[in-house]
């Protein structure tokens, strides 16, 4: 029989909280889609580089493409600081306070886009009351994601809460499961891991043995999803989080 289940792991983004990208008016340039806060991020350079929106958003799409090659061909993360940093010099403008001013309004769009789900709060504390708790997150600013904790009432009952942009590395690469086990205090047998990505949450957590639950419910097509992918399958699935607490009870 396998160990029963001491603590449970939260994916943060379309798992724990709602994070509704999709509202968000899509840019594109030379036909490729480009971030949708770009408009906002170039009205912040006024004068300092006196160059065209166009200009801005290729250079902005060049340091994008750059950053996700080191996310997902390397794990390690490019947080937003980093990514700011690197399109001031790629225009040639000094780093402060432009990088600060874009971290803040860059996140500050996203956080707008988040939705939080009434029954989490009560939920999340009523398994604490059974096992500890952690949080296991890829984001790109861990300022932001701590505050949407905080605003949405889920802070309180995690014990350990691992961000890739603190930690330096991204689901699914073991270094951040590691980081979220030892903080824990748990052993990877011991542990649900609750998520919606089956490649970063199902896959990156049954690398370390950790027993997994997919979350289908921002899942736009879930056979089909489970059909593409080439990685472990998720122990349970789940349509809603509500479902835990009887899976829990199924399984120890």
């Amino acid at each position: 029989m396998p160990p029963r289940i001491r603590a449970i792991s939260f994916d943060l983004f379309d798992t724990l909280v709602d994070l509704e990208l999709e509202r968000l008016e899509p840019v594109r340039i030379d036909g490729d889609l480009v971030s949708p806060t770009a408009p906002a991020l170039y009205a912040l350079l006024g004068e300092a580089a006196p160059i065209s929106f166009e200009a801005f958003a290729r250079a902005l799409r060049g340091v994008d493409r750059e950053a996700r090659r080191r996310q997902h061909q390397q794990g390690r993360e490019v947080s937003t600081r980093e990514r700011f940093g690197a399109l001031a010099r790629a225009l040639g403008v000094p780093e402060e306070p432009l990088v600060e001013r874009m971290r803040r309004e860059h996140m500050g769009r996203l956080k707008g886009q988040v939705r939080a789900l009434a029954h989490h709060p009560e939920l999340l504390r009523a398994l604490r009351a059974r096992v500890p708790l952690g949080l296991c997150s890829n984001f790109t600013d861990a300022e932001t994601a701590l505050a949407v904790l905080d605003e949405t009432a889920l802070r309180e009952p995690l014990d350990a809460v691992a961000i890739s942009e603190a930690v330096g590395w991204r689901k699914p690469r073991r270094e951040i499961f590691e980081a979220l086990l030892a903080e824990l205090g748990a052993s990877p047998e011991e542990v649900l891991h609750v998520g919606d990505n089956l490649d970063a949450d199902v896959g990156g957590a049954a690398i370390l043995g950790m027993r997994t639950a997919w979350l289908t419910r921002r899942v736009a097509d879930p056979a089909e999803a489970r059909r593409r992918h080439a990685g472990p399958l998720p122990d349970y699935t789940l349509a809603d989080l509500a479902e835990l607490p009887a899976l829990l009870d199924r399984i120890g």
